[in-house]
């Protein structure tokens, strides 16, 4: 199976136009775990085998705010495919697979 998992989270209650500080220890959260991800200018896009497993990866990205957030927002797309796997780079081939025959 495959779980695609695109989400933002970032505090609220910070001051200043960046939330990069705080994504950025979420993001080396997910990396230490292991799962594939892709960060994005807008989100992160991660791939787990489970819904338990990226359900758990959105808890824990919480808790890493948690400590230093009186208010967390975020924003959850899931996309859970039985019997598939390497979403994350297959659908990008397949479109772009589809635009190199356009342009041909």
């Amino acid at each position: 199976m495959s779980v695609l998992l695109e989400f933002a989270m970032f505090p609220t209650d910070k001051k200043g136009d960046s939330a990069s500080e705080s994504v950025s220890k979420i993001i080396d959260m997910i990396n230490k775990s292991g799962v594939t991800y892709k960060l994005t200018a807008m989100g992160t896009i991660i791939e787990t085998e489970t819904l338990e497993e990226a359900l758990d990866l959105i808890n824990k990205s919480y808790q890493v705010l948690e400590p230093f957030s009186n208010r967390v927002y975020s924003s959850i797309k899931l996309d859970i495919r039985k019997g598939k796997s390497d979403c994350l780079n297959k659908k990008i081939d397949s479109i772009e697979s589809k635009i190199g025959k356009v342009n041909k």
